[in-house]
Order: structure tokens, then sequence, then C-alpha cells
């Protein structure tokens, strides 16, 4: 029996998402991903200062605010070949390894989470064997039976009312859920404290960029002045508190998301579905030195392609022949229907022809997709945690691969389960704890760089247009918590001519090219498995394994419903 499911939106995600899925029998055999929304993002930054584009795309997202806007500056700065001061390049790492934090641990109990954990699940536990459990995998001291229930009698109040709140319209009971009633209660408690936790990791923006979300930032350098006995700047008080702040981080990571994700882990073992293309793509970044000395990266460049991991191939992100968006299956309009853009002589011109909403079903033989379609030399490619890793670990990085190596063993499993929702998720974790563990070391350079008499954080020589080339062109490049990300910028008469992002989710949620091939959300589906066609939990478990962000990879409209042009 074929059946055609539709998950419109799909939730615990940022923006809007569709997906269709054919399942023949309890497999899919078929998929279709879809952004619904229009950005224009780069429409709206046209003729603008190029100092002052930063701060409109960093608001292409409420979640990846900081990586947009470090892109953009850096695009800014290599059209303009303008230099950055060392703290501003440990303070740019800084503010990148905590969103990587901080984001991963929100990623996995707030919107990945429940596709492991069965909350309903937890009411059934015996406090004292969960306390047995937590303390068995962790020495996290919030591990008493006590503790356990009192959340245990917290979450049996908000059911008995009635009015589930954050833990509604859940697949609870669902065949798919492996968890037994103590882990599941282990793993609603870390939910409820890592709500306090993320607040306060990102305090760490706050205090070098005044504010969170949407911190400052500045082209040629960064906008933090270092005074250590100066109240009303960037003092001793305030990076001791960045200091409180990484350890009490790389605490929660070590003690809960580490050993959570572990155990969770070891009952999910069979299910080593969603794989996906197998193509895995990394922009590296974090520079140690400059940005662009690529073998100072802690995230190592690279391209893996057919999960062949004895061969790394090179990338160049300015030649046309490497990066092209095609648009054969988006509501864009170019020239040439089939033909790919680099992103340098990329459009953003919308040309909706698709059916109008409320419709049943999409034609994938058609445009059925605001995002577009990025592709490496004609592969599509899978970016994020995962790819980092898998990057990384082709490259013989030591650290990545004995945290993969390790964990694998732990759980029993070969090398090749990485290549699943599973390994996906698993990617993720073991990448916030290489972040965190990374934090420490970032910040005691920026300490014993300003204690040896250096607070520089900004490079006024390139700052006045007067001083730029009539013309000039850019990109900037980063790897973000999602994956590969990367601004293109041209720049004329000291106003930007045109502007392209190409965000992680346009790889991941891209839609067919012309050929046919499938992005990594489409080819990740098929052949997952579905128990209940209309509790379709197995499909949002792959896709919420990607962590989508759909608000940068698709677009706004304006209030009364038509595209930005």
């Amino acid at each position: 029996m074929t059946t055609r499911i539709v998950v419109d939106p799909v939730t615990r995600i940022e923006g809007h998402l569709r997906i269709e899925a054919i399942v023949d029998g309890t497999k899919i055999s078929d998929a279709v991903s879809s952004g619904t929304t229009f950005r224009g993002i780069e429409k709206i930054v046209e003729n603008r200062d190029p100092r002052d584009v930063w701060a409109f795309v960093q608001r292409i997202c409420g979640v990846c605010t900081h990586i947009h806007a470090i892109a953009s500056v850096r695009a800014v700065e290599d059209a303009l070949n303008y230099p950055i001061p060392k703290n501003a390049n440990y303070i740019r790492n800084i503010m990148t390894l905590t969103q990587f934090t901080q984001d991963h641990v929100i990623h996995f109990y707030h919107l990945h989470g429940f596709d492991w954990i069965d909350v309903l699940s937890a009411l059934k536990a015996d406090p004292k064997a969960t306390s047995s459990l937590a303390m068995s995998i962790s020495s996290w001291p919030n591990s008493s039976e006590g503790y356990f229930r009192d959340v245990q009698n917290k979450v049996k109040n908000i059911v008995q009312s009635g009015q589930l709140g954050i833990f509604a319209n859940a697949y609870w009971g669902h065949p798919a859920y492996r968890l037994p009633p103590e882990a599941n209660l282990m793993g609603v408690a870390h939910y409820l404290e890592a709500l306090s936790w993320q607040k306060e990791i990102a305090k760490v923006h706050t205090v070098f960029g005044g504010k969170n979300p949407h911190p400052n930032y500045l082209v040629g350098g960064h906008a933090s002045s270092i005074n250590l006995d100066d109240v009303h700047v960037l003092n001793m008080e305030r990076l001791n508190l960045v200091k409180t702040k990484i350890d009490e981080a790389q605490t929660f990571v070590n003690q809960v998301l580490i050993p959570d994700i572990l155990a969770i882990a070891s009952f999910y073992k069979k299910d080593l579905w969603g794989g996906g293309i197998g193509n895995f793509l990394a922009y590296g970044g974090v520079p140690l030195v400059d940005i662009h000395e690529p073998d100072s990266y802690l995230f190592p460049r690279g391209i893996v392609l057919n999960r062949d991991l004895s061969k790394v191939y090179d990338l160049d992100l300015k030649d046309p022949n490497h990066i092209q968006e095609f648009v054969s299956h988006s509501w864009y309009q170019y020239a040439d229907k089939d033909a790919g853009l680099h992103p340098w002589q990329g459009r953003t011109d919308p040309a909706y022809d698709g059916p109008k909403p409320p419709y049943h079903n999409l034609d994938q033989s058609k445009k059925y997709s605001w995002i577009k379609t990025p592709r490496w030399q004609g592969h599509a490619m899978e970016v994020g945690p995962l790819a980092r890793f898998v990057v990384a670990y082709a490259k013989g990085n030591k650290e990545i691969k004995e945290m993969v190596d390790s964990s694998l063993r732990k759980l029993d499993l070969p090398l090749n389960a990485l290549f699943s929702t599973l390994g996906r998720t698993l990617a993720r974790a073991l990448e916030a704890k290489f972040c965190v563990d990374q934090l420490a070391g970032f910040y005691a350079d920026l300490i014993a760089n300003i204690k040896a008499g250096d607070t520089q954080t900004f490079n006024p020589e390139k700052w006045e247009p007067s001083r730029w080339p009539a013309e000039a062109q850019g990109v900037g490049w980063a790897e973000a918590p999602r994956g590969a990300l990367a601004h293109w910028i041209k720049i004329r008469g000291g106003k930007v001519e045109g502007y392209q992002a190409v965000v992680p989710t346009t790889w991941n949620a891209s839609p067919r090219d012309a050929t046919g091939q499938k992005g990594p959300y489409e080819a990740s589906l098929l052949d997952t498995p579905v128990a209940a066609t209309d509790q379709p939990l197995e499909l949002l478990r792959t896709i919420h394994s990607f962590d989508p962000c759909i608000a940068c990879a698709a677009h706004l409209i304006t209030p009364q419903g038509k595209p930005l042009s």
C-alpha cells in the first residue's frame, strides 16, 4: 500500500518547512522538502554601505545571528584585503564556539530530544531507579531520588491539568520510542535544566557584543574596547564573568549532555537509518591565526564524496566551477533556467508559479521550494556537525578521531554507524564537547595577549571608503552550528552592488536539481521506517537531526503577502 504523508509545518525548528513523503508499505520510498517562505535579504542590502550589511544579514535568523554577522564582515574584509587585530580574532572565535555550544545543547534537549524521549513514559518511572541510573553515568549533582521525584510530580501536574504546554502535540507512546521510563525521566529533567543553563552561556555574547541576540560587530575588528580598569568597557570583571560561564558550560556539557547522548544512543543502536546523500562539505573555520590561513583552522576544510574517508578534496569558494546555485525546482528565475550560477553572479529574482495555498500536495517534477539548490562541482552535499567530523576524521584530526572512535567503542558500533540519523545526533553532541573544551584555550590566549600589553580590537587602516578600490568583491565564510556558511559581496563606488548568502540549510534542505539529484533531507528519508503514517515520528527524527533553520535558507514577504523585489 502506498501512502503520501504531509508534515506542514515541521515544528521544533527555525522557520517554515514542509515535508511530503511517499510510504510504500512501512518505509519511505520518496520525499520532497519545501521551504515555504521567501526571504530576499540579498535585495534589502543592495546599494547600502558594506560596513552596515552585517546588521541586516544577521537578522536573517533569530538563532544564527552571530555567525551571519561574522560571515558578512569577513566578506567585506576579504574584498578590501582588510586585516584584523589578534584580539578581534580571539573574540570572534570565543563568540563562535559559545554559539556552537549553546546551539547544540538547545537543539538536542529542546528541539530534537523529544524524538528520542517519551515524556509521558517518565510518569511511570521509579525516581530511585532514575537516580541510580543518573549517578552511574555522571557525577552531575542534581541526581538524587528526591530531585527526580520533584521533576516527575511537576510533569504529572502539567499532564493532569490537561494543558500540556511545551509537551503538547507529540506522539507519546509511539512504538519507535525505545527508552525505559527511568531514562525518559532523566531526559525530561535535563530538558528543564537546559532551559535555565542556556541563558547563562548567552551572557558571553552580551559581554563581547553588548546584547544577545544580535550582538554588535565591526568591519576591521570587533566592537569591544578593552581597558581592564574602566567600568564602561571590557574590563577584568567582565572577562572574569566570561571565564565563569565557560567553566559552567564545560561542566554541563561533560556531565549532562555527553552522558545523556551516550545513554540514549545505547537504546537506539539498531535504528541506523537516515544516512542521506553520503557527500560531506566543510568550509573550515575558527582560525587560530587568520581566516585566510586554512591550516590554522580548528575545523578542517574539505570535501568527502561517497563516504570514502581515504580521500579529501579541496574546494575554492571563489572558483565559479566549485560552488553554484541552481533554481530548476526553486521559485526563482534565471536567464537559463537550468544553469548554475556562482554566488558572485547569483540573482534573487522570485518567480512563484506553485499551487495557491492551501494545497494538498506539491509536484516534484516542477518548482516546489523557496530554497535554491547549491552544488559543489555538481554534487549535492551535506553540511553540519557530521560533515565537519567526517572531514576532520578523514584528514586525521587526532582529537576528533579519538572522540569518534571512543564513543563508538562505548556503544559497540562500527564507524559506518556515523552515517545515520543517530550518527548525526552523536556528532553534534561530540562537537559541543569539542567546542566547549576549546573555549577555555581561546579565553586564555586572549587574556595572555591583553596582559602582554595588546588591547587593540579594531584596525582603522581601511575604514574610510576613500581608501577602498573603485570595485571589489569578496567572500566571507565560517562554519555555523548547522554547517558551512558563506556570504559573497560585490562592491562598487563604496556601495553594495550584489550580495548572496548560501547558508547551511540551503545545502541540506535543497530541492532536486535538473538531473533529479535529491538534496540531503530528501535523500536521508529514503528507506526510513514509518510505523504509523498518522504519527511520522521516524521522519521527524531524521529531519530534526539536521537541525533545520529554514529562516536562514528561505525568505521574507511583505505584510501584504507579496515577495520583495
